[in-house]
């Protein structure tokens, strides 16, 4: 059986304790972003599943944008990533 070598590690332990593999990432041809994969890619560049070049490259990500992501998780959590209630989250 042939396995395919990437760069990087197949899987990761996050802080709480459970794992992370690429399978748990969406799609490379996403276009609907909804809160849950948004979250997903960021936990995965957190823990170093994959780097922000790839996460980047791999979903055509512009650095304002991912970063958009990581703060408002970090500020207000998975909630923030919700279209419907962005605006509740926008500093004025």
């Amino acid at each position: 059986m042939f396995i395919k070598r990437i760069n990087g590690p197949r899987i990761v332990t996050l802080p709480d304790g459970s794992t992370m593999t690429r399978a748990d990432l969406p799609p490379e041809l996403t276009r609907r972003w909804v809160a849950s994969r948004k979250a997903a890619v960021v936990k995965a560049v957190a823990c170093g599943l994959i780097t922000r070049d790839e996460a980047k490259a791999r979903y055509a990500l512009s650095e304002e944008e991912l970063s958009s992501w990581e703060n408002a998780i970090r500020h207000h959590g998975k909630e923030a990533l919700k279209a419907t209630t962005i605006q509740r989250y926008r500093q004025p």
